[in-house]
């Protein structure tokens, strides 16, 4: 039989100490998670959403340098380099759809990224509780719409016989062929995306607005400022920097429009303004079934979404010191 010294009990001890040390330590990660078990358990799901839909097919990029076999799997087909990255440089239609997408999203940026902001000061001004809670359900309703909806509400307002057309009838400015006629898609399209997000968009901001001490309010009226030089010198300065971050993230998205607005609202008479990566990505790889093309013109609009996050960041953090990293 094994009997135990003073040097064994002492090692014992030791390792005990260490473990309970290690659980213990605030430094340590495992504690951490034990401790904000809590807050661990609410991210999980959207960790797993991400991870799911975002990270694990992500080993499907491998098609966009081969030629992809539906027979095959993902790692079989010939490898072919940047084939077919060249091929969509070279096509006919890469500068349409180029442009397409920039303008309708560049255009998107400029007129509907600064409503919710104008918004969320408008609502922080109102002292009226009760109009400022219907007005902010009015303004959130539409996000929680479908975009299918939302398309075929545009459509019937805008049809020919339309009630839009017979208001610009009885106003004598004659009806207009709004989802046929080139000039009228992207306006429809920015105008619809404002609609839709702008409310509930603008909860971040006024979240934001939320933590501005009121002290720096009751200062600035007992230093004579105006509700103008307030909302001047006070508010808008405390919303910098969470302007600032969503417009690098909004950045990162100005080539990946809303596929589905875009492909319910065009047709062949618009396609030379609505045609644009998303929707011909869909047609080359679902309706085509050329996969490994489509994943490379995709797999390049993610590098170009990527290379645009990353001078925004630069250029943020040059010039006004806020960055997300």
């Amino acid at each position: 039989m094994k009997t135990f010294t003073s040097d064994d009990c002492n090692k014992t001890d030791k390792r005990g100490l260490w473990i309970k040390n290690f659980f213990q330590s605030k430094d340590n990660y495992l504690y951490r998670i034990i401790k904000d078990r809590a807050l661990v358990l609410m991210v999980l799901p959207g960790t797993a959403f991400f991870i799911l839909f975002y990270y694990l097919p992500m080993y499907g990029i491998i098609i966009a340098f081969k030629d992809f076999d539906m027979t095959s799997s993902f790692f079989g087909g010939d490898w072919v380099g940047l084939k077919h990255f060249k091929d969509f440089i070279n096509n006919y239609y890469f500068f349409r759809l180029m442009k397409n997408t920039f303008l309708l999203s560049f255009n998107t940026l400029v007129f509907s990224f600064p409503m919710p902001i104008i918004l969320a000061l408008m609502l922080n001004e109102v002292k009226n509780k009760s109009f400022k809670k219907l007005t902010q359900s009015a303004t959130y309703f539409p996000h929680f719409v479908s975009t299918v909806v939302i398309v075929g509400i545009m459509v019937q307002l805008g049809n020919y016989d339309g009630v839009l057309n017979d208001l610009l009838s009885y106003l004598g400015i004659g009806r207009q062929t709004f989802f046929t006629d080139p000039g009228w898609f992207r306006p429809l399209y920015i105008s619809s995306e404002i609609w839709q997000k702008a409310g509930y968009e603008s909860i971040l901001y006024l979240a934001a607005l939320a933590t501005i001490p009121t002290e720096q309010y009751e200062s600035a009226t007992i230093d004579g400022a105006k509700r103008l030089q307030q909302i001047f010198y006070i508010t808008i300065p405390g919303l910098v920097n969470t302007i600032v971050i969503i417009l690098i993230i909004r950045l990162g998205q100005v080539l990946r429009l809303g596929f589905e607005k875009v492909y319910l609202m065009y047709n062949p008479a618009v396609y030379e303004v609505a045609d644009v990566i998303p929707t011909y990505v869909y047609r080359r790889g679902i309706q085509g079934l050329d996969f490994s093309y489509s994943t490379a013109v995709e797999f390049f609009n993610s590098v170009i979404s990527l290379i645009l996050v990353i001078i925004a960041n630069y250029i943020s953090r040059k010039v006004a010191n806020e960055s997300l990293w």
